[in-house]
């Protein structure tokens, strides 16, 4: 699971409550949070350790989990001015008393609260995303997985039927479809490379497409028919048994399945033994929430991972 989004509020609950614990402690001589960590800089005699900095980059989606930063770059130069610049605020939010403010408090706790939910979160998830249970879940969907023929085909995009009908003929004649494509295809996708949609499976594709390539060979030209934009023809390059995914190219599907099943079991767990009562209810007729298109969703867990899209 990704816990990029977390960190900065992770980084202002410690840096508030370290200021207002440690305020009057001086020195550097606090031991390294992580084993092999090194000191990046002080503020006021309290180190700022190289660790503090990569968590920040990781914050600010400039590096991955686990990712090594540099010391000597330019991101990690940027990344430690604003951990100091951070804990010079909090030092100072801390000397003028704002942890007392009501509101302070309240998005202190709300902090606190994601911070450690996030953390038992991280400690439930990692005995299920272990490559034991990856390779397995990628072995027993390999087994489930349904396989079909790959196409490889290029298209040529006309405005109207008897446009494409004429491109057809120029073909037909010894025409070069790519340099035609080039030439005359509305469909700037892939009109630069000569019209190439690379290796696909037609369940990918349009409804059009898949009533037109069904029993296709190589070498077959076809069309016109309607697309959106305009009419196609196609010429079928290649039809291969489909290609299974590799685990590498699955692996981060499979590591989100893994993640997403072990939270919504521990959630279960919990709200069982809880005690939850919903005191607003939604008003008659309003709108419903409708989740972003790239939100997580827990697939199935009979449904196979999918084999291939569009390819080269």
């Amino acid at each position: 699971m990704s816990v990029a989004h977390r960190f900065r509020a992770l980084f202002v609950v410690l840096a508030l409550t370290m200021s207002l614990a440690a305020c009057s402690r001086a020195g550097s001589g606090d031991s390294a949070p992580e084993r092999g960590d090194k000191a990046a800089a002080t503020v006021d005699g309290k180190t700022v350790w190289v660790s503090d900095i990569k968590r920040e980059a990781v914050a600010q989606g400039l590096i991955g989990e686990g990712e090594p930063l540099d010391t000597s770059s330019d991101v990690f130069r940027q990344m430690m001015e604003e951990v100091i610049d951070q804990r010079l605020l909090a030092a100072e939010a801390a000397r003028q008393k704002l942890e007392k403010v009501p509101a302070a408090q309240r998005q202190l706790a709300a902090a606190r609260d994601r911070v450690m939910g996030d953390l038992l979160i991280d400690t439930t998830v990692a005995d299920a995303v272990t490559e034991a249970n990856i390779r397995g879940l990628y072995e027993e969907q390999q087994k489930l997985a349904k396989r079909t023929d790959e196409v490889r085909a290029r298209r040529i995009v006309l405005a109207t039927a008897a446009e494409a009908e004429a491109v057809k003929r120029l073909v037909a004649a010894g025409g070069s479809f790519e340099a035609l494509a080039m030439e005359r295809s509305r469909d700037a996708a892939t009109r630069f490379n000569g019209g190439d949609l690379g290796y696909f499976t037609t369940d990918v594709m349009p409804e059009a497409y898949d009533a037109v390539l069904k029993g296709a060979k190589p070498g077959q030209l076809i069309g016109p028919f309607a697309v959106e934009g305009g009419f196609a023809i196609l010429r079928v390059e290649d039809v291969r048994p489909e290609q299974a995914i590799t685990l590498d190219a699955a692996r981060p599907q499979i590591v989100r399945f893994l993640t997403y099943d072990r939270i919504r079991d521990l959630l279960e767990r919990l709200r069982a033994k809880a005690t939850v009562e919903t005191l607003i209810k939604p008003e008659a007729g309003a709108p419903k929430v409708v989740p972003p298109a790239d939100a997580p969703k827990t697939p199935a867990i009979a449904a196979p991972i999918p084999a291939t899209g569009v390819s080269k």
